[in-house]
């Protein structure tokens, strides 16, 4: 059995460790990104199983990372999360071909089975 591999991108360095922590606790291998940019400028591109990528941050938002994801025919699931939320956030998520969006705070297995789903399991 493999690990699989998720990629954490948000700006917010402590919901980014917080994050790994939970998802390392159950068994996923993590990788951490401050920006949409640094994850698209990482060996780790093409390299994770999922990915779990806040919407609203400075420079590129997690939608634009999922639809520039889309431009390079990587179609690696991504769940977006959010602290903000707007009328057409949902419908948002779902054109890009996302999962969610999980609202901040969210709850550890809410988050999970978000993953589990994007994984297919």
């Amino acid at each position: 059995m493999t690990t699989a591999r998720i990629a954490i991108v948000d700006d917010d360095d402590s919901l980014r460790t917080a994050v790994a922590g939970l998802l390392r606790s159950h068994g996923y291998s993590v990788c951490g990104h401050e920006s949409a940019e640094s994850f698209l400028a990482s060996s780790d591109i093409g390299q994770v199983d999922c990915i779990v990528s806040d919407i609203h941050m400075p420079g590129m938002s997690g939608i634009e990372l999922k639809k520039r994801l889309d431009t390079i025919n990587d179609d690696t699931p991504v769940v977006m999360i959010t602290g903000r939320t707007h009328p057409s956030l949902d419908a948002q998520v779902s054109a890009a071909g996302a999962y969610g969006p999980l609202m901040k705070p969210f709850a550890a297995v809410a988050l999970l089975d978000c993953i589990e789903s994007a994984l297919g399991s």
